[in-house]
């Protein structure tokens, strides 16, 4: 399948407009770097501890913000994500909350601070914030108390430990998916599956509907996110060694250099446009990098095979004519498996959520750069290396 017929665009003859274009691309980027003040690593490499909340109104962030500075060793970084109306926020400290303790205890000592401030009412309250109950405590409640007065009907242990395990799945399944984590109030836990009025009225004498809820807590310490930096690094780096041996032996030393130099004109725009744009690096970007790494030596290995190709067929032709054939007879094939990659990682980008925002952005970026990188940068290496050689040659028979 052929896109473009007979093409025969002088791509080296443009050859300093894509190395302007590079140039400011990487100035870019090297300008958000100092004056955005680097890179912005996640708590995978920086140590700390991130929360996700989500409020049944519109969160007051100075509010968070205070409730935490005496917990923070500095000042907490408060966003909002997702869509205004869902009332989500996220929290970036640089401390690790529970440290020393395990998760739960951490979670608790979470919500202690963050009840002071939006429920204050509420602190010292026999009743539990349903909000952010989990599914053990809500399991032992409702055993405990009986509300559908099972042990009355002769129901065995075990048939009673299994009904009300189901039912806390039910209603806290019914929080998590239909009120995305949190409800306003517990009468719209009688549209949950299998709760009775009995349950319900159960449910009401032992706990609330709170403010808020705590969605995620993700905690890293200071040692690891260091280690885990320098194994991200160290993984890059031993992929670039990789593809510069493997491209030296298949082709020749010079096609090896032009291909290392493309990528790292890769992986510096798009970790330029990470520092412009204050995008969070985690270990999934650095998947995104690596991945990167491949594809776009993939895309030089398909152009440079071609020149193999066409050098021992077109003996008498220029190396010149030979590069630009080259890149016009992939041209076709590039923009049909870079299009459709692009397709796939853009609609993750636009539709991804938060998550996965970062990795498909890099990929996004990765994508379009890398394929720019395997006409415009390496391919004027390699003719350039040889320009340079052939003049030597003369020069010594002059």
């Amino acid at each position: 399948m052929e896109i473009f017929r007979e093409v025969s665009i002088d791509w080296l003859k443009k050859k300093w407009i894509f190395f302007g274009i590079s140039w400011v691309l990487l100035a870019l980027g090297i300008i958000g770097y100092l004056v955005r003040g680097g890179l912005a690593y996640g708590i995978d490499f920086t140590g700390g501890t991130i929360v996700y909340l989500k409020f049944n109104q519109t969160p007051n962030l100075d509010r968070i913000r205070q409730s935490l500075r005496p917990e923070a060793s500095t000042p907490p970084l408060i966003q909002t994500y997702d869509l205004p109306s869902k009332n989500t926020v996220q929290i970036r400290m640089q401390t690790v909350f529970g440290a020393g303790q395990d998760v739960e205890s951490g979670h608790r000592e979470l919500q202690a601070v963050l009840r002071k401030a939006f429920d204050p009412q509420n602190v010292g309250n026999a009743r539990t914030d349903f909000n952010n109950v989990g599914l053990d405590a809500l399991d032992k409640y409702l055993l405990q108390t009986d509300p559908d007065s099972l042990k009355s009907q002769n129901k065995t242990t075990q048939e009673t430990e299994a009904y009300y395990k189901k039912l806390a799945q039910s209603l806290l399944d019914y929080r998590n998916k239909e009120g995305e984590g949190l409800v306003k109030n517990l009468e719209e836990l009688k549209s949950a599956p299998g709760v009775s009025a009995a349950a319900l009225g159960g449910i009401e004498k032992g706990f609330y509907a709170g403010p808020f809820a705590v969605k995620g807590v993700e905690s890293v310490g200071a040692v690891v996110g260091s280690d885990l930096r320098r194994r991200a690094g160290l993984a890059v780096g031993l992929s670039f060694l990789g593809m510069l041996v493997y491209v030296a032996i298949r082709f020749k030393p010079i096609y090896g250099v032009g291909a290392i130099v493309a990528l790292f004109h890769d992986l510096g725009i798009t970790i330029g446009l990470f520092a412009l744009t204050q995008k969070e690096i985690s270990l999934t970007v650095i998947a995104a990098l690596l991945t990167l790494v491949g594809y776009s030596m993939n895309d030089t290995i398909v152009v440079f095979d071609r020149v193999r190709e066409n050098l021992r067929l077109m003996r008498k032709e220029s190396l010149y004519r030979i590069l630009n054939l080259s890149i016009n007879q992939t041209l076709s094939r590039t923009i049909m498996t870079s299009g459709m990659t692009f397709l796939s990682v853009f609609a993750l980008y636009v539709f991804g959520g938060e998550v996965l925002n970062g990795f498909a952005f890099a990929l996004t970026v990765g994508i379009i750069i890398g394929t720019y990188s395997s006409i415009a940068i390496a391919t004027p290496i390699v003719e350039w290396w040889y320009r340079s050689q052939e003049l030597k040659s003369k020069r010594k028979v002059a």
